[in-house]
């Protein structure tokens, strides 16, 4: 039987897509990039890393396929996640 009521939107994660990064424009995906890489609790190792060494270790890591960007439309919000960990979940 089909459902033709909304979504149920009780799991976190529904409704959440993956965005490839390479649909973005070059500024929306500086801009996500950037807030992803300077929020607290961001963990880089040991070592300090300057944000544009942060930035450039992100954009890497999306390049590569280790990092995915996902789209909540409920909150409208975009956040920067690990690959296996987020296809494990699916």
């Amino acid at each position: 039987m089909m459902n033709d009521g909304p979504p149920d939107y009780d799991d976190d994660d529904a409704g959440v897509i993956e965005i490839p990064y390479k649909t973005l424009s070059a500024d929306a995906l500086e801009g996500i990039v950037q807030e992803f890489s300077s929020r607290d609790g961001t963990d880089y190792g040991e070592i300090e890393c300057s944000l544009a060494d942060k930035v450039t270790q992100v954009e890497g890591q999306l390049k590569s396929g280790h990092l995915i960007l996902l789209f909540d439309p409920i909150n409208q919000s975009c956040q920067i996640v690990n690959s296996r960990e987020w296809k494990s979940k699916l």
